[in-house]
């Protein structure tokens, strides 16, 4: 695998296991075919996941002798970056915490 073949985006702020049901959908499916899913999928985690594949996708192209539309997507790795934690203040005097959780998202690319 080349080495400009994939896209990182960290410290996303959607939940991992979210975007993980999403990043299902495309893995093994060519990256005209995975765009096309993505932009059909009424959900949060698909915009952030497009852009992604886009970014792979223009890294491809800069790399010599790689044919764009043989591409398909090889992995997509889905991580759980830091939490957010914060405060929601509940009755006498209590607080619930809510964790607010980041993802890193990998995508990567390779040749048919």
């Amino acid at each position: 695998m080349e080495k400009g073949m994939k896209a990182t985006a960290k410290f996303i702020r959607v939940s991992p296991r979210k975007t993980r049901l999403v990043a299902e959908n495309i893995k093994g499916k060519g990256v005209e075919d995975a765009l096309n899913i993505l932009k059909f999928t009424p959900k949060k985690p698909a915009e952030i996941l497009s852009k992604v594949l886009y970014s792979a996708l223009s890294n491809a192209e800069r790399q010599p002798g790689v044919d764009v539309d043989t591409l398909i997507v090889d992995t997509v790795m889905v991580n759980e970056g830091p939490t957010w934690k914060r405060i929601q203040p509940r009755a006498m005097g209590r607080a619930y915490r809510i964790r607010k959780r980041t993802s890193h998202i990998t995508i990567t690319l390779k040749e048919q």
